[in-house]
């Protein structure tokens, strides 16, 4: 480390004086500088640092495509061989997945909306398209229904909501704190599954007091609202799989900081540029 400080700094200050104040000799550093390897240990040592770094500030959820981004954003240049060989050597690794069960309550007699998304998952601005869907996450007093509703511009959760009970008005609740956060214009495209959540009377009326056009998916068709599907995807195998909730309210928390500290703020998402929600927001406003 004593030879690596004074190579990194040896334009500023006089190698003969940096190996007198650190205790080394000039010869020992010239020896060590020739051999080269030393210096790539070194920084292979710095940045495994930097790497650990990266993977605790996602909780472990972060592989080496991700772990490479922060790296570089940090001024650390190097490849994503490089990272995950040393993750490899050094049994870093990103959380694995586990099966992702949907259910949907789509037995019903409601009315069912004309698929308009049809599985278009771009949008040309913010609160233009939103997608939702509907969630459970098991507590040890019992189950715990989450929905959440995505801006498909910039990927963000824009409204969710948390509720011991699985009827319309979790979701109602969900699209209220959407809209008093976004304040979308007339004629937003809402899409969702065919649950009888989002088809009952007091949803679709909420729709209509928002002047929102309603969209659902085809009959068992998960893809047609992939976007919703591979966030919960995310969120169980990135945070619920690897917890254990004795009360609803250590997961109510649990969520709360996975959507609003993690997802939102600081998780890359490779569809907008490798980027969080947040920041790609920011970076088109500005």
């Amino acid at each position: 480390m004593k030879y690596y400080f004074i190579d990194k700094h040896r334009f500023a200050h006089a190698v003969e004086t940096m190996c007198q104040v650190l205790g080394v000799t000039r010869s020992g550093y010239y020896a060590w500088y020739k051999r080269g390897q030393g210096r790539r240990a070194i920084e292979n040592m710095i940045l495994l640092g930097k790497i650990r770094e990266s993977h605790g500030l996602s909780k472990g959820r972060y592989g080496s495509p991700n772990i490479q981004k922060d790296l570089k954003q940090w001024g650390y240049n190097c490849s994503r061989k490089r990272v995950a060989r040393l993750m490899k050597a050094n049994s870093i690794s990103s959380k694995v997945t586990r099966r992702f069960k949907v259910t949907t309550q789509s037995k019903h007699d409601l009315p069912v909306a004309e698929n308009l998304l049809n599985r278009d998952f771009t949008a040309d601005g913010p609160d233009r398209k939103w997608v939702s869907d509907i969630t459970y996450i098991w507590t040890w007093q019992g189950w715990l229904y989450l929905s959440v509703i995505i801006d498909l511009w910039d990927r963000k959760v824009v409204g969710w909501s948390i509720s011991e009970r699985l009827t319309a008005d979790l979701a109602v609740s969900a699209l209220r704190k959407a809209v008093a956060l976004r304040r979308p214009p007339v004629g937003l495209l809402f899409h969702s599954d065919r649950g009888v959540q989002y088809a009952s009377d007091i949803f679709r009326e909420e729709l209509e007091r928002h002047k929102m056009i309603q969209s659902m998916s085809r009959k068992g068709n998960c893809w047609d609202n992939a976007v919703a599907e591979s966030f919960f995807g995310m969120l169980k195998r990135e945070l619920v799989y690897h917890e254990i909730y004795r009360t609803r309210a250590e997961a109510r928390l649990s969520i709360f900081q996975y959507i609003e500290g993690w997802y939102n703020r600081r998780r890359r998402h490779s569809t907008i540029g490798h980027v969080s929600p947040e920041a790609f927001g920011y970076a088109k406003v500005a």
